[in-house]
């Protein structure tokens, strides 16, 4: 901030899920953004910078909700932002109020409880594009008149618009709202579920149910007379604004037809997956070989400016090789990422949640359980998070117990360097798909199997319920906006990377002092030093497995976190060795070639089938401990999975051993 800044203070980014919110936020804060935790919860906060004119304006991009009635966290979240009762945060200065202008009337119900709650508003009516292209025409200027408060018709994806928006928002008084907009001011009191209003509303949120659908007007409530009021104000002022229907979303209809049907609609989502697992493996080598070759640089600078010595073998055995052979994997998480994001915001990743209900239902969930697990095939933390949506609390909590057995980012450096070492690159299907991506698509299946199988397990007994009405509103399809997926992509490249300097590079460092004394015998033989005795302590109870000390001594550190194995194996197997210009070298290629001599192919296999079931994350541990309110379910998930992973992984060994494989 420079002399001409004028602080504007905070404001709150609020709207129905599918609106556009956080495309809309992004389009105002880029990449000044910083991404925490509401203090005592695992929802996510995520707040920015936006420059308009000469004031800087902080921007906190709130949960999407469909009402300030709060029934899960996130809600409660938005409802107590809103209102100002959040002690982590400042009061808020406004809200800008984000409504869909293609779903008005549903949208509007949200924007009158936040008017009802006399915070200075403004109303961005987004996705007038959209509008225009369906043949809706919606009077902006009327609506104004009828909220009493400035309203901005933009498409955030597509940046038009939003010039208006930036220049009101720089020269507006600080109090941009005089007067409430309607006479129930006032009306707001902590009920005894903690919340800020007596009404109930939403997609699901009642307790009434619906099948799901893309209607655009369609409520459930429990029959409180000021929801009732409300809705029935959005009917009227819609009707009042809109001088052209929406026409029908036609290419939603029509490839609906196909995403819904019980076997395309599967196969299409196999064939996505194929994809997604294909693209790891090929586009990602080219970047993955620029960062090996600036590891190594790295490595080479600091080893030509230090001495031989214990100095010099920290340095680049410990922190420039540990940490870099976790690194150099960056771009393959990135592409699961760059996936991920892309079908989240065209609307394919709710449909598939419609697909997957029925199989859901077969072991005792419902679909609405399909996008936490779906989330946490970036990390099980979050996807936990994500349960918070689900209303039965047995079926949330199975929900918690399965995410991780989801094949998140963290397990994805592991498996590219087993298979990168044990599997040949073989096309196949005329060379549009890899040997190597299907092995990994059996991977991500085989957890996917040991998910199900355990919660069916679970649903059976533990947590037997009964069924809970699945109701979920299904966006159209959309384009999604590059900028948001690549600013998302960024957010996730920076965790990525402070998870590397902090927890990786700790271990890194404990590993090299492990594996390099005593002195001087760790030189000559790792076997010897800190870390090799541990391994040797363990070895009796691996070997079966098909695993050696030194296996042993990367599966201890996996518990911090997964991706630690890699920088492991890195340490222990490379100790003491140097490469041809007597500088350590931390190319993923030079590890498998080690690990291709030291372990059998059914030893790798035995290895991979154990990163599947094993539980190795400290954070999931914590987190669904929060998110469970005690360690009773975490230690049930710790010792379940970590019983699975060993008799798995001793199964697939032994047998195979019988078969005349090993």
């Amino acid at each position: 901030m420079n002399g001409a800044d004028i602080p504007m203070g905070t404001f709150a980014v609020a709207g129905n899920p599918n609106s556009g919110k956080t495309t809309l936020f992004n389009r105002l804060t880029g990449l000044r953004q910083k991404v925490a935790n509401y203090p005592g919860v695992t929802v996510e906060k995520k707040v920015g910078l936006c420059r308009a004119g000469n004031r800087a304006l902080e921007l906190v991009d709130l949960p999407g909700t469909y009402s300030l009635s709060p029934r899960s966290e996130e809600e409660r979240i938005t409802a107590e932002v809103v209102s100002g009762l959040r002690s982590d945060l400042p009061p808020i200065q406004g809200v800008l109020c984000v409504v869909d202008a293609t779903n008005l009337e549903r949208s509007l119900y949200l924007a009158l409880q936040v008017l009802d709650s006399g915070v200075p508003v403004v109303v961005v009516l987004n996705m007038m594009d959209e509008l225009a292209q369906r043949g809706g025409r919606l009077d902006a200027a009327g609506l104004s008149r009828l909220l009493k408060v400035p309203v901005f018709p933009v498409s955030a994806l597509k940046g038009e618009g939003m010039e208006a928006l930036m220049s009101y928002l720089g020269s507006c008084p600080l109090r941009f709202q005089a007067e409430p907009a309607s006479q129930t001011v006032g009306t707001w009191a902590a009920g005894p579920a903690g919340g800020l209003c007596g009404d109930c509303h939403g997609c699901g949120h009642g307790k009434g149910s619906a099948p799901a659908s893309r209607a655009s007007a369609v409520f459930w409530t429990e029959g409180v007379p000021e929801a009732a009021k409300r809705q029935a104000r959005a009917g009227r002022i819609h009707r009042q604004v809109l001088k052209s229907p929406v026409e029908p979303h036609s290419l939603t209809d029509r490839v609906d037809r196909f995403v819904l049907h019980p076997l395309w609609g599967s196969l299409l989502f196999l064939l996505v997956v194929l994809l997604v697992f294909q693209s790891i493996f090929t586009w990602a080598q080219p970047a993955m070989d620029g960062m090996d070759t600036a590891v190594s640089w790295l490595g080479a600078r600091l080893g030509n400016l230090c001495p031989p010595g214990l100095f010099r073998s920290f340095l680049v055995d410990g922190v420039v090789a540990g940490v870099g052979a976790v690194v150099v994997f960056l771009p393959q998480i990135l592409i699961l990422f760059f996936f991920i994001a892309l079908l989240e915001h065209t609307g394919y990743m709710a449909l598939s949640a419609m697909v997957m209900d029925r199989l859901m239902l077969k072991i005792g969930l419902q679909g609405k359980s399909f996008l936490p697990l779906i989330s946490s095939y970036a990390c099980a933390v979050p996807g936990i998070m994500a349960t918070r949506t689900i209303e039965n609390r047995r079926d949330r909590i199975a929900t918690i117990f399965i995410a991780p057995f989801m094949t998140c980012s963290a397990r994805l450096p592991v498996y590219a360097l087993l298979i990168g070492a044990f599997v040949p690159d073989l096309p196949l299907a005329g060379g549009w798909l890899g040997l190597r991506a299907l092995v990994l698509l059996g991977l991500y299946g085989l957890g996917f199997l040991g998910a199900l199988g355990t919660a069916w397990l679970l649903k059976s007994s533990l947590l037997k319920s009964g069924r809970t009405p699945f109701v979920m509103e299904l966006p159209p399809y959309r384009l999604p906006s590059i900028r948001t997926i690549l600013i998302l992509m960024w957010d996730r490249a920076r965790i990525f990377l402070k998870r590397a300097g902090t927890v990786i590079l700790s271990v890194s460092i404990v590993l090299w002092f492990l594996a390099s004394f005593p002195r001087p015998d760790a030189q000559k033989d790792v076997r010897r030093s800190f870390a090799g005795r541990v391994g040797v302590l363990v070895e009796p109870a691996i070997r079966p497995l098909g695993f050696d000390w030194r296996i042993g001594v990367g599966l201890l550190s996996a518990q911090a976190a997964r991706e630690v194995m890699v920088s492991t194996l890195s340490t222990v197997y490379h100790a003491g060795g140097e490469g041809a210009d007597g500088v350590r070298r931390a190319a993923p290629e030079r590890l498998q070639k080690t690990l291709g001599k030291a372990l059998s192919p059914l030893a790798a296999v035995s290895l991979m089938v154990y990163f599947v079931f094993a539980m190795q994350c400290t954070s999931t541990l914590a987190v669904a401990r929060r998110e469970t309110g005690g360690w009773k379910w975490p230690a049930l998930m710790f010792t379940y999975m970590t019983a699975l992973a060993y008799l798995a992984s001793l199964a697939v060994f032994q047998l195979g051993r019988l078969a005349g494989w090993g």
